[in-house]
């Protein structure tokens, strides 16, 4: 039996206590010849998932339906006929209820939240087959309680750039819980909120922002299962929005999590759907990650002419960018990302000649504290590939020196990683070094 998401973020919504619920439910069933004796105990069960009897879940659905000024159906109220086919997709009205019933569940820490499995299989390629298709949200001006408008717009966009900035210094750890209370705090009451369908494409487009970090956070927070449906989440809203250039950046974030997971046809295809639907649209910033990644994934594969084709196409697209002309996410394609990217494509190729000289001048380059991390990262793994020990623990201590402070599990595989492997080498060399990493890794996250 799975908690009741949706009728906890509508009780928060509606501003109503359990004991306020199960009074008013008692008075409408009275009302209407169906006496009813409901307490607070009652509406626990239902959030603990148990569905009442009888006319009990339409009376709940009136009672918060009048309470918030709309209309609500069973399906809103979490209390839908577990045996009625799902549709492909949901309106964007109830998309939004269940997109809000998330963050505040996952605010609240819920453990069946936390250990939310990764989807798989058509589930997981449906969302990317949905964004890319008709129909498109035709009118997505919304009736509620406050007015929305740009300066509210542009207060989301402001805080997606301050948490974006804080997840790079600090970490997806230490950040998560600050972007998900501005979610539910701030960023809930707008989407039910009124605005026309001008202002709405644009509170969609900021909306989406931060929930793609909220995902980041959680991929980084190594809750993969929420990082996907954060994910998949930021994409519903990107196509709200109409904004395919945004829409490919959210694919990005999706071929990045399919090659952590090892999904690497999966990544491919992917990037592939970011670049055929975002078209003319996409930066060019975009287009070189989105190559960049299908080249790591092709030779994951083991497929050589495949990773030789897209780190081409990379290269290509990186000579077109002009950061002034980017959009505010592509903010991470910073000079040497594509060397880095190169330098693992490389690496696992077998090339690994060329790719220490590329993992070289991608840490050559200034870049924030978490990329300058996997840069490093990836030049140690060169080196003892290369057989340079000695050098390879002088990359492994710079590595140290930059990652304190952060909190990131990504960043932590990274150190584990790389002490696996100057371990394997039995060097004097390495011992100090590799005694630095199992302290901080002893730290907890």
């Amino acid at each position: 039996m799975e908690p009741n998401t949706l009728l906890d973020a509508l009780l928060a919504e509606a501003g109503m206590s359990r004991k306020g619920l199960a009074a008013r439910i008692n008075r409408a069933g009275a009302a209407q010849g169906e006496p009813m004796r409901y307490d607070h105990s009652s509406v626990i069960r239902w959030l603990r998932g148990q569905r009442p009897r009888g006319r009990a879940p339409e009376i709940i659905a009136e009672v918060l339906g009048k309470r918030l000024g709309r209309h609500l159906t069973l399906d809103d109220i979490g209390m839908g006929p577990k045996s009625a086919p799902q549709p492909a997709s949901s309106t964007l009205d109830g998309f939004l209820g269940k997109a809000t019933a998330l963050w505040r569940g996952d605010h609240q820490q819920r453990q069946d939240l936390q250990q939310a499995p990764v989807i798989t299989g058509l589930p997981a390629v449906g969302p990317v087959w949905e964004w890319e298709n008709p129909p498109d949200d035709a009118d997505v001006s919304s009736r509620g309680t406050i007015r929305v408008g740009p300066p509210d717009v542009a207060q989301l966009r402001a805080a997606r750039s301050h948490y974006e900035q804080m997840y790079r210094k600090a970490g997806g750890v230490a950040t998560k819980g600050r972007v998900l209370r501005f979610l539910v705090e701030d960023t809930a009451p707008l989407v039910r909120g009124t605005y026309s369908d001008r202002t709405g494409r644009e509170l969609h487009r900021a909306v989406g922002g931060l929930v793609a970090i909220a995902g980041i956070c959680a991929y980084d927070s190594n809750a993969q299962g929420l990082a996907q449906r954060y994910y998949h989440q930021a994409l519903r809203l990107a196509k709200a929005s109409g904004d395919r250039a945004f829409g490919g950046y959210v694919i990005a974030l999706l071929v990045n999590h399919s090659l952590f997971m090892g999904e690497y046809r999966q990544a491919v295809a992917f990037a592939e759907a970011g670049l055929r639907t975002a078209g003319t649209a996409i930066s060019p910033a975009l287009a070189c990650d989105l190559h960049a990644m299908q080249a790591k994934a092709f030779a994951r594969m083991g497929d050589q002419a495949g990773a030789h084709r897209a780190m081409t196409a990379a290269e290509v697209a990186a000579g077109r960018i002009r950061p002034e002309e980017e959009p505010a996410e592509t903010g991470y394609v910073q000079p040497g990302l594509l060397e880095n990217a190169l330098a693992d494509t490389l690496m696992r190729l077998g090339d690994t000649g060329p790719a220490q000289e590329y993992a070289a001048e991608a840490v050559a380059v200034q870049t924030h504290e978490r990329g300058r991390v996997h840069r490093l990262a990836t030049l140690a793994d060169c080196e003892l590939r290369g057989g340079d020990v000695d050098r390879a623990a002088g990359t492994a201590t710079r590595m140290l020196d930059t990652v304190q402070g952060m909190e990131s599990h990504r960043l932590y595989d990274r150190l584990a990683g790389v002490r696996r492997s100057l371990a394997a080498t039995r060097s004097t060399a390495a011992v100090d070094v590799i005694c630095r990493i199992d302290e901080t890794l002893r730290i907890p996250l």
